[in-house]
């Protein structure tokens, strides 16, 4: 993976200006292929390490959802690769309270989200959305579970939901719900990404297609809504851009910014009182960030307690700006540079999106 993201990003910073400010030539000697590709930065002032996973079978950790019924809980799994099809809850010193396996098939899990469930109980949803083979599998399938009272080891049957893209298949490791409806979206992984909508009312036993709804930055690897519905975040390997859904996905963004450097950077959620952000890395013992939220980035239930003042004494915090000028201005976006170089460096690039696609 990491091989491959750096011929990725060598690519991006040979086409000039498309590439981020933050990459620079590098000693070639060092196994990056020559440049130092944006991995992050210190983050946001007030970013703090929350914990460190404990359990060792948690290697690949590459999605994060806090409980909806244990309070100080979090939700996790692995990436694709040689790994039981477990789903793991965590407190909030990274120690493993339960174990539940899933009587399924895995072919690569990439995020999970808690939300309420088709019986109106607390569900744990893991999305098994990534596909190592560009494009070459026929649907892509969320499991869900009803979320236990009682946490402990457990081996069940989930329910599952089956997705098609309206557009054909891709890859994808974002995925997020909205509190409000229950609406899934799911969210690609590419140079040029996008964000698809499930339907309003989904078919447990048939195929339901996702419609594409907007656009999304350059490698999204997971989403996530708040609490009250009213943000959702969208990250990368190297940062995050925030939302406004108030009206609905899609939304005005409020702002984007780089996240603590991580090794591979891969799953993000909200607080569940909304006024932070956690981020996930892979690896073993991988630590998850907490990033403060400030100003218009907060959900609207959590901007009420949070200091007004913060806006004006925070660089990292974005102004809002329209959605078009996001788009053609954030170094996390789709622009139009990078379309531009895409065009230009086509064969190359195409060869770099196969070898991002298999790790």
């Amino acid at each position: 993976m990491r091989r491959a993201l750096a011929l990725a990003a060598a690519a991006l910073f040979a086409l000039g200006p498309a590439v981020p400010a933050t990459a620079a030539p590098v000693d070639p000697e060092d196994g990056t292929g020559g440049f130092d590709y944006p991995r992050g930065s210190e983050g946001p002032e007030g970013s703090e390490i929350a914990f460190e996973f404990q359990d060792d079978r948690i290697s690949e950790s590459s999605g994060l959802a806090p409980s909806l019924r244990h309070e100080g809980v979090w939700w996790t799994h692995n990436d694709s690769g040689d790994h039981l099809a477990e789903v793991y809850a965590v407190n909030e010193e990274g120690e493993t309270l339960a174990t539940v396996t899933l009587n399924v098939e895995r072919r690569d899990w990439e995020a999970v989200s808690v939300a309420q469930g088709p019986e109106g109980e607390p569900a744990v949803f893991v999305g098994d959305i990534g596909d190592n083979f560009g494009g070459g599998w026929p649907n892509v399938r969320v499991y869900h579970f009803t979320e236990p009272e009682v946490l402990g080891d457990l081996v069940l049957d989930p329910s599952v939901l089956t997705f098609t893209y309206e557009d054909g298949g891709r890859d994808a490791e974002g995925m997020m719900i909205d509190p409000r409806d229950g609406r899934l979206y799911v969210v690609s992984k590419e140079f040029a990404g996008s964000v698809y909508a499930a339907p309003e009312n989904l078919d447990p036993d048939g195929e339901n297609v996702l419609s594409r709804v907007d656009s999304a930055p350059l490698f999204s690897t997971d989403a996530a809504f708040s609490p009250d519905g009213t943000r959702y975040a969208i990250r990368t390997y190297w940062g995050v851009t925030l939302y406004d859904a108030t009206d609905g996905v899609p939304g005005a963004s409020v702002g984007s910014f780089d996240l603590p450097e991580m090794d591979q950077g891969e799953s993000v959620a909200f607080t569940p009182d909304g006024t932070a952000l956690m981020a996930g890395t892979e690896g073993m013992n991988s630590r998850v960030w907490r990033i403060p939220l400030e100003g218009d980035q907060r959900p609207d239930a959590a901007a009420e307690t949070g200091d007004e003042s913060a806006d004006e004494e925070g660089a990292d915090a974005s102004p809002v700006v329209d959605r078009e000028d996001a788009e053609e201005g954030s170094s996390f976006g789709a622009t139009p540079l990078i379309l531009g170089g895409i065009a230009v460096a086509a064969v190359l690039i195409g060869g770099i999106v196969l070898l991002v696609r298999r790790t």
